[in-house]
């Protein structure tokens, strides 16, 4: 029972919309489902260092220093700010066929796929929020008098579990409907509002005190 518990806050906390699941979207909608799994992949491993990081006391090292949290703040706003203004970019330039940079990846699939795996891990792990969420939310699963380690070690790997299973069912829905977003028209606006709310999210990240 402790256990599905712990399942189902996992899966609600990934329903809820986010960083990493507006990088996903973006990347799902820009390269199709490879693209989008590779995010979600490259998202998973930093949610898995930053949850194995809680376990042995790193994740609070980052809390405590200062100095530390604010770069990473800042540095993942500035990544947040970038790809946003990219995809306000995209959408200005008003293509109805792939940009070069699309075409590219679609011709050099691994080159575009190591691109979103990367993507998602460093927005991931320019996040200082999911260090602090790490060391708040996985602590209070533990059952009293259990091995500590091992089990925040088992409950990591069971989040990153469900975490994958809800990007990779979302990403094949979103994929299931990239008929309609390949229309230009359509295109064109998802490019301008995944773009607002990513630069939203960066200036937010940019301003959040610890």
């Amino acid at each position: 029972m402790h256990v599905l518990f712990f399942i189902g806050s996992c899966l609600l906390l990934a329903m809820i919309p986010g960083v990493s699941s507006a990088v996903i979207l973006r990347q799902t909608l820009r390269g199709g489902r490879s693209q989008g799994i590779a995010a979600t992949l490259g998202n998973e491993t930093g949610v898995l260092l930053w949850a194995l990081a809680a376990v042995f006391g790193l994740s609070a090292l980052v809390i405590a220093s200062q100095i530390a949290y604010d770069v990473m703040r800042i540095v993942g706003a500035v990544v947040l700010v970038v790809i946003g203004v990219q995809s306000l970019w995209q959408s200005r330039r008003g293509r109805t066929g792939p940009s070069r940079q699309e075409a590219a990846e679609e011709r050099a699939p691994v080159h575009g796929w190591r691109r979103s795996y990367l993507l998602g891990l460093a927005t991931i792990l320019a996040n200082p929020k999911a260090a602090v969420f790490a060391v708040s939310f996985l602590p209070q699963f533990v059952p009293a008098g259990a091995n500590v380690p091992l089990t925040l070690t088992l409950l990591a790997l069971i989040w990153v579990t469900v975490d994958t299973l809800w990007y990779l069912a979302f990403v094949w829905f979103v994929g299931r409907l990239r008929l309609v977003f390949d229309r230009p028209a359509v295109r064109r606006r998802m490019e301008q509002i995944s773009g607002v709310v990513l630069i939203g999210l960066g200036v937010r990240l940019a301003a959040d005190a610890p």
